[in-house]
């Protein structure tokens, strides 16, 4: 058996891949489907591509309605090591994402994606608790 991606389901694929480019991943591939009006796009860290998160955009219907998808806390999140998650957390924090669980340990932090999908991410090794990230309280949910 082999591992091959996580897929979940986007409603702004250019939002939600910029998204996942601040996180540090790289877009592999990209299916379109005319007939079956959806669209893959296959990410992965570089070095890690065995690990992908596949997002899927089901186009708007013919009559221009789109699809909407529930929070769904029931699915966990996804979680990405990251080399410096003070860096990681700034990056993403000065391109407007809520950092919803600051890194107040030096070791874990959450997001959530522009579909608010929820991202754990994670210090390899542990970094010395340093501020702001450790005062700052959480937002909302995580």
């Amino acid at each position: 058996m082999k591992y091959l991606h996580t897929m979940i389901r986007v409603t702004d694929p250019v939002a939600t891949v910029r998204f996942f480019e601040l996180l540090g991943l790289k877009e592999l591939r990209r299916i379109e489907s005319e007939r079956g009006r959806f669209t893959l796009i296959f990410l992965a860290a570089p070095g890690d591509e065995d690990a992908q998160v596949e997002l899927t955009y089901n186009w708007p219907a013919e009559d221009g309605s789109a699809e909407t998808y529930g929070g769904g806390r029931n699915f966990g999140h996804l979680a990405y090591r990251v080399e410096n998650i003070y860096e990681t957390c700034q990056r993403l924090m000065d391109a407007g994402v809520t950092i919803n669980r600051p890194p107040r340990d030096g070791h874990m932090a959450f997001v959530r994606t522009p579909d608010n999908i929820s991202i754990e991410i994670l210090q390899d090794g542990h970094l010395p608790p340093q501020e702001p990230w450790a005062s700052m309280p959480n937002t909302g949910e995580w």
